[in-house]
């Protein structure tokens, strides 16, 4: 752990939301492979940016195309990959931008580690469990990992070889196989709205 460092504290999250007349919060999509997390998490982007409200949407594979790049795909890996990002989508919204994030993040452990990090900044987290019968994501899988999974090309894969630890209580929980990917993206606006969160005026 580094030590000889200093944080530099400059705008308090208060100044920076009436300068930006903004909330800032984390949405934090979870679910299965091929559950529908990013194309639910672009469809609210786009929603979002094009009723004025500054959004960014942090997708699991765009990821580790960069930041991530150096880890794989194991339990310590998949561990220190949320970590990451829970970091990163806490300074988003500590920035008053609305942080989209679309991660399998099987470990529920991670998740509440996740909430906390945020909890313990003032800043709200949004716990969005994207489910889907896992039949139904092997149905759609639109990269082929199921297939490999089963064939055991691709070990340590989430719901075959690994394990997924579904959310308790999260604050939405959606069906992506009985609702449609817009009906989904207004789910998660309308509860922006409803606790104040983006004004109702946009």
């Amino acid at each position: 752990m580094a030590t000889n460092i200093t944080w530099h504290p400059n705008l308090t999250y208060s100044e920076r939301k009436a300068l930006r007349n903004q909330e800032g919060c984390t949405i934090w999509l979870t679910g299965l492979s091929a559950s529908g997390k990013s194309t639910i998490a672009c469809a609210l982007e786009q929603l979002l940016l094009q009723k004025g409200v500054a959004a960014y949407r942090l997708d699991g594979d765009n990821i580790r195309f960069g930041l991530n790049k150096d880890l794989g795909f194991s339990e310590k890996d998949r561990n220190e990959n949320i970590r990451r990002i829970s970091e990163v989508s806490k300074l988003f919204a500590d920035s008053c931008t609305i942080s989209i994030t679309s991660f399998i993040s099987p470990y529920r452990i991670d998740r509440d580690g996740a909430r906390e990090l945020h909890k313990e900044s003032g800043l709200k987290f949004i716990e969005v469990f994207v489910d889907v019968p896992l039949e139904v994501a092997e149905q759609r899988d639109p990269k082929g990992l199921y297939k490999k999974a089963r064939e055991g090309i691709i070990k340590d894969f989430t719901g075959i070889s690994a394990p997924y630890e579904a959310p308790e209580n999260p604050e939405i929980h959606l069906r992506s196989d009985l609702k449609s990917i817009e009906e989904c993206s207004a789910t998660i606006y309308e509860y922006l709205l409803k606790e104040g969160l983006i004004r109702q005026d946009l």
